[in-house]
């Protein structure tokens, strides 16, 4: 029998979304370095990786520690903090795009001013969501994290195939 670098997959492909997922959130926070503001949105997507992150690394340091049931239910709730991650990153990308109306907090809601809200401009000031801020190859940020994000939904779901098959040819 012989060995392939894909074997175990259901290890590596969970810990390939790991880096990927960890990339991306040093992506994400890098860019602010060179100039790129968060709009509400955007920090939102990231609350995906603030609590995916996390369990995974839990997941990947006590692999064979877990008991199967248990492993099943953390890949689960991995799984799916990644597909709202996903459902985050298109709709921000189509709020970007001019698709549909964005949150009114970020993107403008055409309500009167008043002296009051003048009086301390200052004090804040509000990142519209729906502007694009960077694009590359035609897609947006929050377009990449999307994209990023169903990739990494797709790994996980690899690694749960991977195991199960395992487990049942055990």
């Amino acid at each position: 029998m012989s060995t392939s670098i894909f074997s175990p997959l259901d290890k590596k492909s969970a810990a390939l979304a790991f880096v990927l997922a960890l990339l991306t959130i040093a992506g994400a926070w890098t860019s602010q370095l060179f100039g790129l503001v968060p709009c509400e949105l955007c920090l939102e997507q990231r609350m995906a990786y603030y609590w995916g992150l996390p369990i995974l690394a839990l997941i990947l340091l006590l692999w064979n520690r877990l008991p199967l049931p248990v492993w099943y239910i953390a890949m689960a709730i991995v799984g799916a903090i990644f597909i709202w991650s996903t459902f985050m990153g298109g709709y921000h990308a189509g709020v970007e795009w001019g698709f549909w109306p964005g949150p009114t907090a970020c993107t403008g809601t055409g309500e009167t001013t008043t002296f009051d809200a003048l009086s301390n401009l200052n004090d804040s000031h509000i990142v519209p969501c729906d502007q694009v801020q960077f694009s590359f190859l035609g897609i947006t940020l929050a377009g990449y994290n999307a994209l990023i994000s169903a990739i990494c939904v797709v790994l996980i779901g690899i690694s749960m195939l991977a195991q199960y098959r395992h487990n049942r040819a055990a």
